[in-house]
């Protein structure tokens, strides 16, 4: 997992050194005899060992050139590959997709790694991810709804572990961690067609959060607000409330009424 390495500060690295936490981490994730897994900043093998025990296949990423090289020799078992995950051809590694990723993601890494992950098919089966905690309560939409929710939700069911403490890693990081498993949805929880059309739409709004939906649509919209408040009643929804508060059906239904925005 990648924050269960020797920290660097430029990659963020953390090794994951509480037994019981790395135990319950990996059983967390539910891997089977058949399974295919990819493990995602593996560093020097703390966990590889224990996947490679449980799974058919695992193939371990490992940006670090030392600590990949130290992977090769201690897990010999692994597909050890040397390379950043964001620019790893992963339909190339899993063509039939339903792999299950597990890693410990250095937290500027979250936002780019979730789209990397589930924004094109073949999707994975399921992932099971440590990161900090406040972006696993964000994914999970326990305190509001922003954009990595919505891009997580549409894709995974997702849900809370357990949380890591600072002191179960070396050295210890200045947040607590938190274990999300996602469950991938078989396909999206929204029926459209242009995906990325629909985030960009989302995002565009999520920019003035803090304002009424019907005054984030118009600076969204670029339309004269009384526009915006019509197209907002239309979707079914109250124009005073807020887009964090929004669900996946009302999302796809803004959506609609906006006009196949940003196509």
């Amino acid at each position: 997992m990648a924050a269960m390495r020797a920290r660097r500060p430029r990659l963020g690295q953390h090794f994951l050194v509480d037994p019981d936490l790395r135990r319950r981490v990996v059983e967390a994730a539910g891997i089977g005899a058949e399974d295919e897994v990819l493990e995602i900043g593996a560093g020097p093998g703390v966990l590889t060992v224990d996947l490679v025990r449980r799974a058919r296949r695992v193939v371990a990423v490992e940006i670090d050139p030392g600590l990949a090289t130290r992977l090769r020799a201690a897990v010999p078992g692994a597909e050890v590959v040397n390379d950043d995950v964001l620019r790893l051809d992963l339909a190339r590694w899993f063509p039939d997709g339903g792999e299950v990723v597990v890693g410990n993601i250095p937290y500027y890494l979250t936002g780019a790694l979730i789209r990397r992950l589930l924004g094109s098919e073949p999707r994975p089966r399921r992932l099971s991810l440590v990161v900090q905690r406040e972006v696993a309560r964000r994914w999970c939409g326990l305190d509001g709804w922003g954009l990595s929710t919505l891009v997580v939700q549409v894709f995974a069911r997702p849900r809370i572990e357990l949380e890591l403490p600072p002191t179960a890693f070396a050295p210890p990081p200045g947040v607590t961690s938190a274990l999300v498993v996602m469950d991938v949805r078989p396909r999206p929880a929204v029926e459209i067609a242009d995906l990325d059309a629909f985030f960009r739409f989302a995002e565009t709004v999520f920019r003035f959060r803090r304002k009424q939906l019907r005054s984030a649509l118009a600076r969204a919209l670029r339309t004269p607000a009384t526009r915006a408040e019509a197209l907002v009643r239309r979707a079914g929804i109250d124009p005073e409330r807020r887009a964090e508060t929004l669900t996946l059906a009302e999302w796809e239904r803004l959506f609609g009424v906006a006009g196949g925005w940003g196509r």
